[in-house]
């Protein structure tokens, strides 16, 4: 049975449907992860999904609880970190464990044992005395989701936990998510970085309130059109241009000195690329065929769900 399900669900504001008829289901103990661009209706699902926001229509279920007729029931079984940083930053660390404690009504050892193992496991216990808001943007974030598991709760949702800080703050913060999914908590993550989405176990691409696939990131990337070649030419810029105007070229990015051309067959447009290249003399580096990335696959999602629609 699904930990997570959503039924039609719609949420408007005035004349802008933000969520639109979303259908989603998510197993006990799954990363699931929401991504897509800003204004895809992320940030509005999981704010109904922790019975903070009631919908216009359709309906959820969280952990077997209704969002609006349980929503107190709700909130003690999920954690819930929305994208700005929620913590009282006149507070020290230590401080605001024991606000998050007594809001939850965790008391006595239970309490001291849970603050201590947080501390430990969110690598802040040599910053216990130190004000929220003289943590870095990392560590804050790390805070953060520490006091949303002082009540030890089954479902975490977490509005782009990452956003604004450093790659390695990030690296150490998905250590930690790895760490509680193996554990058995049930994640659901937004983000906007696609080499975070490729560490989730499922992935629903969110655009204009709607999921337009949710699957394993591998079988996502599977569904993009064509197959990918990837090239350094030199010059960078005059390859370019020449690959833009080739027949054969469904479509080209850069990336750095690298050009991901995609194709209808990857061995024959090698083949094809390597000739038109070097009859207009522009040498290649690194010509091979590769997986497409998540960011490739998303973009070429939306462009084929734009491209139904306009039909």
């Amino acid at each position: 049975m699904a930990i997570i399900e959503t039924e039609n669900l719609t949420k408007r504001f005035k004349d802008v449907t933000a969520v639109d008829g979303l259908n989603l289901k998510i197993e006990g103990g799954e990363i699931f992860g929401l991504v897509g661009p800003d204004g895809a209706g992320k940030t509005t699902t999981i704010r109904l999904l922790a019975a903070i926001m009631n919908p216009t229509g359709g309906k959820a279920t969280v952990a077997g609880y209704d969002t609006v007729k349980e929503a107190e029931e709700i909130k003690k079984v999920i954690g819930y970190m929305p994208q700005r940083f929620s913590l009282y930053g006149d507070l020290s660390v230590m401080e605001n464990f024991h606000f998050f404690a007594d809001i939850f009504e965790v008391r006595g050892s239970e309490r001291k044992e849970r603050i201590r193992t947080l501390l430990r496991f969110s690598r802040l216990e040599e910053f216990q005395g130190r004000r929220a808001d003289h943590l870095s943007g990392g560590m804050q974030k790390k805070l953060a989701l520490a006091c949303t598991l002082v009540h030890k709760p089954q479902i975490l949702l977490l509005d782009e936990p990452t956003t604004g800080v450093d790659p390695i703050s990030r690296r150490e913060f998905w250590d930690i998510l790895s760490n509680l999914h193996l554990e058995g908590v049930t994640l659901l993550v937004s983000t906007p970085y696609m080499d975070e989405a490729e560490r989730c176990s499922r992935v629903g691409l969110m655009f204009e309130g709607k999921t337009i696939v949710c699957d394993e990131p591998e079988k996502i990337k599977g569904l993009v059109r064509g197959e990918v070649i990837e090239l350094r030419p030199q010059p960078l810029s005059k390859g370019w241009e020449i690959i833009e105007g080739w027949e054969g070229a469904l479509d080209v990015r850069v990336y750095g000195g690298l050009l991901h051309v995609f194709v209808e067959d990857g061995e024959r447009g090698m083949r094809q690329l390597e000739s038109l290249l070097a009859s207009q003399g522009v040498t290649v580096e690194g010509l091979r065929q590769i997986r497409p990335r998540m960011e490739e696959a998303f973009i070429s999602l939306v462009r084929e769900h734009l491209e139904e629609r306009q039909e």
